[in-house]
């Protein structure tokens, strides 16, 4: 899983930078927008997406069941539905020991 860290201060997000942010392609960042209810970006005047850091929380937790648990697209809809709370917390966990180890490694090659 991928440690993604959002500025404190910013309060919309490109598709672009959160398709960056995830290593993956707009396409899918569109995609799931459309498959998923939760995401719900705002539009601006010319009609281009602005993702909240709420909507970035959500892509986390999709990301999750979907790329790292390999869940289909139903299976991550009905676990969202069944149990959100014990999904991020999970998730939570699972990036604080992804950072956890990349530091460790990171200490490793410094030796």
């Amino acid at each position: 899983m991928k440690n993604i860290e959002l500025a404190p201060d910013k309060m919309f997000y490109s598709i672009g930078e959160v398709a960056k942010m995830f290593d993956e392609n707009t396409s899918l960042i569109r995609f799931w927008e459309k498959e998923f209810d939760i995401i719900k970006p705002k539009k601006n005047a010319k009609g281009n997406r602005q993702f909240t850091p709420a909507d970035i929380e959500n892509f986390k937790l999709i990301h999750y069941y979907v790329k790292d648990l390999g869940l289909t697209l139903e299976g991550a809809k009905r676990k969202l539905q069944e149990d959100s709370n014990d999904g991020v917390a999970k998730m939570r966990i699972v990036e604080k020991l992804t950072a956890i180890k990349a530091r460790l490694n990171e200490l490793k090659e410094n030796m």
